[in-house]
């Protein structure tokens, strides 16, 4: 097996497994970004104050700019099919995946505001949603980082 087949097989083995990872947060995605196309229909959301409708609005969006973040390695791998640009793919892939889940952490984190906000109060959903900031940041960020780093 010469180096080119085994650095071939890397690429593809990190594209399918970014494809599995991928699997499961466009499902999430997908149901958060459903769940907030609902709310504006109920009776109850016209009742918000202007300034929740606006949080809203930017959670809405924050899901679906995540949904399409976590569907451009698809849109890419279709752009590209045939073309040889596997490498290529797989580094955007990775960048628009990254980015992605970072945007769907703060539309998680705005939805679980919003709705605390709505059932309790400001200050209680400001403290639940900074609970959750901080545990994606320490679980998604300093657990890797200190894995790395004991790893070295």
């Amino acid at each position: 097996m010469s180096a080119q087949d085994s650095q071939k097989e890397k690429i593809d083995r990190n594209w399918q497994e970014l494809l599995q990872e991928l699997r499961v947060a466009q499902t999430g995605v997908q149901i958060l970004t459903g769940f907030l196309l609902t709310l504006p229909f109920t009776p109850r959301f016209h009742e918000l104050a202007d300034s929740r409708h606006a949080v809203y609005a930017a959670v809405l969006c924050a899901s679906v700019v995540a949904t399409f973040l976590l569907m451009t390695p698809v849109a890419l791998h279709r752009a590209l099919f045939g073309h040889d640009a596997r490498p290529w793919l797989v580094e955007a892939a990775d960048r628009a995946s990254r980015w992605g889940l970072a945007v769907l952490a703060l539309a998680n984190i705005g939805a679980v505001w919003l709705v605390i906000e709505v059932v309790a109060t400001t200050w209680i959903a400001s403290v639940v949603a900074g609970l959750i900031a901080l545990f994606v940041f320490v679980v998604w960020i300093v657990v890797p980082a200190r894995e790395l780093k004991l790893g070295d």
